[in-house]
C-alpha cells in the first residue's frame, strides 16, 4: 500500500439527519424505501461521534504485561453520542424540534403534563420523527460514511448575539443511540436536502413581543435557550440496547443579557421576591404574541427567574436566566412552545 496522495478539510464533511420508520433499520439511501429525505444541517464542524466502547485492559494475574489474550473489548452495551453545532434552518430544525418535543406541528411543545414515552425494538412505521438515522458524510469518496440508526435528540440550544452576525441564530444539539453503529464504512450517501439560506435573525422579534418573566420591551444584547430531554436505554441484545424511554426531567431555560433601563431595573427585586409556588411571569421572545409557522420565536407560558446580575460593559447591562414551569401536573397547558 502506497501513502495517500489526498488529504480533506473538516470543512468537506457533511452531518445527515432523517426520519427513521422502524427500529432497528437505518433510513435508506436515496432511491430505497421509504426513502425519507437526508437533510444536510448547517454545521460548523462535523466534530467526532463518541463510540463509547468497553473495553478492558487491565492485565490478569501471573504477569506485569497486558498481554492480547487479557484484552476486552464489547460493543454491545455502549451509547454512541454525537454532538454538532452551526446556524440555525427550518429543514434540519423541524426535524430536530420534533424528535426533542415528541411534538409533529408547529409551534413544537411540551405540555404540563407530559408523561414518558417509550421506543422498542417492536417499533415499526413511525411518523412523527420520534427515531432518526444519522450520517457523518465523509470527504472521501466511497466506504467511508459512518451511519447510525435509533438515533433520538436529547438536547437542543438555540444563541443569538446582536453584535455576531447580525444577531443571526445557532444552534447545537446532541444526539444518543444505544444500537450498534449501522455501519462505519458505508457507500456514499446522497444529500437529499441541501444547507438552505433560510436564516433566522434576533431583529424579528418585536419590541412589546420581547418579554423576561413578565418584563416587556427589553434591549436584547445576546440570548440562550436550552431545552433537554434525555433518553435511557434497558434491555441489552446482541443488536445493542432494546428499548429506550424519554425519562428524567423535560427541562426549558433560557439566558438573556438586556439594556439595564426602567423596564428591566424591576428585575433585581422580582427575583428577591418570587413567591413560592408561582410563577412571575410569562417569557417570550416573538414576531407576536403567539410562536408560529415561518419565525424562530419561543415562549413559556410561566416562568421564574433563577438569575439577576449585573453585567458591566459599555452599557450598563443586566444577566437574566429563567426556566419555564408547568401549570400542574393535570394541566395540557404548554410548558414551552419554540417555532421555526
Amino acid at each position: 500500500m502506497a501513502i495517500a496522495t489526498q488529504a480533506f478539510s473538516p470543512k468537506q464533511f457533511s452531518f445527515l439527519i432523517a426520519e427513521q420508520d422502524d427500529w432497528g433499520t437505518l433510513n435508506p439511501n436515496s432511491g430505497g424505501s421509504p426513502d425519507n429525505p437526508y437533510i444536510a444541517l448547517d454545521v460548523d464542524s462535523i466534530g467526532s461521534p463518541s463510540l463509547n466502547v468497553n473495553q478492558g485492559l487491565e492485565h490478569r494475574s501471573g504477569s506485569r504485561i497486558l498481554q492480547a489474550t487479557d484484552f476486552f473489548q464489547d460493543i454491545k452495551g455502549s451509547v454512541k453520542e454525537f454532538s454538532v453545532s452551526g446556524t440555525a434552518t427550518t429543514e434540519g430544525l423541524d426535524l430536530l424540534l420534533s424528535n426533542i418535543t415528541g411534538d409533529a406541528s408547529v409551534p413544537y411543545s411540551v405540555a404540563s403534563n407530559a408523561g414518558t414515552s417509550t421506543l422498542t425494538s417492536a417499533t415499526v412505521d413511525q411518523t412523527d420523527q420520534q427515531l432518526l438515522s444519522v450520517i457523518y458524510k465523509s470527504a472521501y469518496g466511497t466506504n467511508a460514511d459512518l451511519a447510525f440508526k435509533d438515533v433520538l435528540c436529547t438536547a437542543l440550544s438555540f444563541n443569538g448575539d446582536a453584535n455576531t452576525e447580525g444577531g443571526r441564530i445557532k444552534f447545537s444539539a446532541t444526539f444518543k443511540t444505544g444500537s450498534l453503529a449501522s455501519d462505519l464504512t458505508g457507500s456514499t450517501t446522497t444529500i437529499d436536502t441541501a444547507i438552505t439560506a433560510n436564516n433566522y435573525y434576533m431583529s424579528n422579534w418585536d419590541a412589546d413581543d420581547r418579554i423576561i418573566a413578565g418584563h416587556a420591551d427589553v434591549i436584547l444584547s445576546s440570548f440562550s435557550l436550552n431545552i433537554t430531554n434525555d433518553v435511557e436505554f434497558v434491555g441489552l441484545t446482541a443488536t445493542g440496547f432494546e428499548s429506550v424511554t424519554r425519562a428524567g426531567e423535560i427541562s426549558a431555560t433560557a439566558e438573556f443579557t438586556c439594556v439595564y433601563d426602567s423596564n428591566t431595573a424591576p428585575m433585581f427585586e422580582n427575583f428577591n421576591d418570587q413567591v413560592t409556588g408561582s410563577s412571575e411571569g410569562a417569557t417570550l421572545m416573538g414576531a407576536d404574541a403567539t410562536p408560529s409557522n415561518g419565525q424562530f420565536e419561543f415562549k413559556f407560558a410561566s416562568s421564574v427567574l433563577t438569575d439577576v446580575s449585573f453585567s458591566d460593559a459599555g452599557l450598563m447591562m443586566l444577566n437574566a436566566s429563567v426556566k419555564a414551569v408547568g401549570a400542574g401536573i393535570g394541566s395540557s397547558t404548554a410548558l414551552f412552545e419554540v417555532s421555526c
